[in-house]
């Protein structure tokens, strides 16, 4: 297997062919030899995209029923629309989360299908079960004591289905942030359609109804609190992320558990607060869950700063090993330059040569965060193996390969390397080929 310190070997032409004898043997066929396993292939993407979308057309038929109990078509319409208003802000914040290093589009519509659909059904059947024949609760004990660790669990066993399809899914802390958030967002969407239908129809000893009982019941959970559900769970995602960069499982299992903890909480608080808090408990739980998704948002912006960090350490080293030219970096660190290149591939050979530039782009960075997780010792059994392999993606692509000039002079000592595919051109400018 060849060591991720080196650069992967040129193509070599294939030897020519030993004559055998007629009468023996020369082994089996090609059609017949096992084909060697793509290391940067998953099995099961195909059945993972069906059945997400099963259960996201199931999903539809449960927005249906949530939207039904507003009791007409208006008020069902309404229902809908005030749950999608604030969803389009929801889901493009998280996706600045996920820029850097995008999670696979499949992980991301499975999360949001987990939390507006399996979350939502766990979480109806268990609380009917508890509240209505195990036990006879009133609707404040089970929004205060029932529903956070019902929610809380149903919400989080998507990490646990998501880790068992692939211990790679979660690699920090930024991954376990996004993936609490879509959850997060697709379990609100489906809740608030059914608490805007309850509001539209009336609720007893609140005199609003019809539009505008929805409508103030969506400036209190769509307008005034739409993190809620992504914040509560924020609290096990992270721990999820931290616990998986830790080597002993002795830390993780508390560490886990203990996020866990932590989201219960902070759902349980903020609804006792509006079931026993009164005006001014609630207030007081607004700001300081206010004050945590402040806190919040301050570490995502941290850890998106040292993503970029680690994401150029490791792409200036892939130079310096020489598996990549040093002037591509700031085409595939900045936004802007990355934007950039992709309009200049696009004027000189149109479409496809920005397709590739896209393409390169991704394998760059996934090449350049593997990297640096095989030097961490956090790269998997296969870290060296799959990092080989999508450097080999990225040379087959480098004679299509239509990148704008160099932004800055390069250092003398970058300048010099070469690749496996053959020396670089120092030229400013000249495209590799």
């Amino acid at each position: 297997m060849p060591s991720v310190s080196e650069a992967p070997p040129a193509a070599s032409e294939p030897a020519a062919p030993s004559s055998v004898p007629a009468s023996v043997p020369s082994g089996p066929t090609p059609s017949k030899r096992r084909r060697p396993r793509d290391p940067l292939r998953r099995r099961g993407r195909l059945p993972l995209l069906i059945l997400t979308v099963i259960v996201g057309v199931a999903g539809i038929a449960g927005i249906v029923f949530f939207a039904s109990r507003a009791g007409d078509a208006e008020g069902a319409g309404l229902s809908v629309l005030l749950a999608l208003i604030p969803l389009p802000v929801l889901l493009l914040m998280y996706a600045w989360l996920d820029r850097y290093e995008p999670e696979p589009r499949r992980y991301k519509l499975a999360a949001f299908v987990w939390g507006a659909v399996i979350a939502v059904v766990i979480s109806l059947a268990l609380e009917i079960f508890i509240g209505d024949v195990l036990f006879d609760l009133s609707d404040e004990q089970m929004a205060t004591f029932v529903a956070p660790p019902v929610e809380e669990t149903a919400k989080g066993l998507f990490f646990l289905a998501i880790m068992l399809r692939s211990r790679r899914a979660i690699g920090g802390l930024i991954d376990g942030l996004f993936y609490a958030g879509l959850v997060g967002v697709g379990f609100a969407f489906v809740e608030n359609i059914g608490y805007y239908a309850v509001s539209y129809l009336g609720i007893d000893g609140v005199p609003l109804a019809g539009a505008d009982g929805a409508t103030t019941t969506f400036v209190v959970r769509g307008i005034m609190s739409p993190f809620a559900h992504p914040l509560f769970l924020s609290s096990l995602g992270l721990a999820i992320g931290l616990a998986v960069l830790l080597r002993s499982a002795w830390l993780r299992v508390p560490l886990i558990a203990g996020g866990w903890v932590g989201s219960v909480i902070l759902h349980g608080l903020w609804n006792g607060s509006a079931s026993y808090g009164g005006p001014i408990g609630f207030v007081l739980m607004y700001l300081t869950l206010g004050a945590v998704l402040l806190g919040v948002v301050v570490a995502a912006v941290l850890l998106r700063s040292r993503q970029l960090r680690v994401l150029e350490r490791s792409l200036s080293y892939m130079a310096q090993r020489g598996w990549i030219h040093p002037a591509e970096i700031p085409f595939l660190t900045r936004f802007a330059y990355r934007a950039a290149a992709r309009r200049h591939a696009r004027k000189e050979g149109g479409r496809p040569a920005a397709r590739v530039v896209v393409r390169y782009q991704r394998l760059a960075t996934e090449t350049a965060f593997l990297h640096d997780a095989v030097m961490l010792g956090r790269g998997g059994r296969r870290g060296v193996e799959r990092t080989t392999a999508l450097l080999e993606r990225m040379r087959e692509l480098r004679p299509d390969l239509r990148l704008p000039p160099a932004i800055a002079p390069l250092p003398p000592r970058l300048g010099r390397r070469t690749t496996s595919s053959g020396r670089w051109s120092r030229e400013v400018g000249r495209q590799v080929h």
